[in-house]
């Protein structure tokens, strides 16, 4: 039987950096049905790079040329509980020895392990399609295959630029796209009782998809951390503020979780990695709407007014349907 070829994955309108170079995507799937140390051999011989021990939770993969991939438990207590070293035999060692192995067996069924690309360039994402393939024929599963799966999928596009008029653009593609995007990504009922990727506030949305929104970088990170002071949105800013602001990020939260980097932070989609019609290429190919929308002024002033005119009709947002305007309307042709 012939295996079918994914969809190509679509190139962004900006494909360099602000240095000029190839736009970077670090991807990060959330899975099951592998052991650790498996989950980091799958990966290793994909790579043909060699495995490190990290902790009792977590594994590095080195020898790619992009950097390393992290293989690890996505539960931040134990990972720290794994990097102590303790021995048996004093009456310390073995209660919070006992203590991690309950934790971990409590664990097991609810937490997934967790697989983090390097920032990747743009040209190698098809090595990331490759290896979802290699992985479910390993046995990987992911969002579906359990009800207490809130598995998910996420990247970090590299930004085209710290100009705040572009990232304020792609705030506004973002939100005017938003409702088609949580539609196509189909998310799982146990995800959407977490607060993972809880929705922006109305009156944010109202505020940044207003045609005339052309704040400084000051006031894009004031405006945000105003009334998103959280990691638990589909599109998380923080990373990326952290990166331009840390003083003025650290005011409003200290959250260690928060890492800077230059990029955004899309937390929005399943990891059905088990699925054989799923890959990469279904949540990439709409984020590049998003792109595309963002590098497209007229067409992103146009769609920001008639969401605003939207957002601001009580009998529209009841009787209307948003998400039926993006697809006739507001999508790249």
């Amino acid at each position: 039987m012939t295996k079918k070829v994914p969809p190509p994955l679509r190139q962004p309108p900006w494909t360099q950096n602000p240095r000029g170079e190839q736009r970077r995507v670090g991807v990060e799937l959330e899975m099951a049905g592998l052991s650790l140390d498996r989950l980091a051999a799958v990966v290793a011989e994909f790579l043909g790079a060699t495995i490190e021990t990290s902790g009792r939770y977590e594994r590095t993969v080195i020898g790619d040329a992009a950097g390393e991939w992290g293989v690890e438990l996505d539960f931040d207590l134990l990972k720290r509980l794994g990097r102590e070293q303790r021995e048996s035999g004093t009456w310390s060692d073995d209660l919070a020895n006992s203590a991690e192995d309950s934790l971990n067996w409590l664990a097991a069924p609810l937490v997934p392990l967790e697989l983090v690309s390097p920032p990747l360039p743009l040209e190698r994402l098809p090595d990331v399609e490759r290896l979802i393939a290699i992985l479910r024929e390993a046995g990987a599963t992911g969002t579906s295959d359990s009800l207490v799966n809130a598995f998910g999928m996420q990247f970090n596009p590299e930004i085209p630029s710290e100009a705040p008029a572009v990232l304020a653009a792609y705030l506004q593609a973002f939100l005017c796209l938003y409702d088609w995007l949580v539609a196509r990504a189909e998310i799982n009922f146990t995800r959407r009782l977490t607060t993972y990727i809880d929705p922006f506030p109305r009156a944010y949305v109202r505020k940044v998809v207003d045609p005339d929104y052309a704040p400084d970088k000051a006031a894009l990170i004031d405006d945000y951390l105003r009334d998103n002071p959280t990691r638990n949105r589909a599109l998380d800013m923080l990373p990326l503020f952290l990166h331009l602001d840390e003083t003025r990020v650290r005011r409003v939260t200290t959250d260690p979780l928060i890492k800077a980097r230059p990029t955004f932070h899309y937390r929005l989609p399943n990891c059905e990695i088990d699925r054989p019609d799923w890959g990469l290429y279904l949540a990439w190919n709409d984020w590049i709407e998003v792109e595309r929308l963002a590098a497209d002024a007229e067409r992103l002033e146009a769609c920001c007014t008639a969401y605003s005119k939207f957002l601001d009709s009580a009998l529209k947002r009841w009787l209307g349907d948003w998400q039926a305007q993006i697809e006739q309307r507001w999508l790249a042709p």
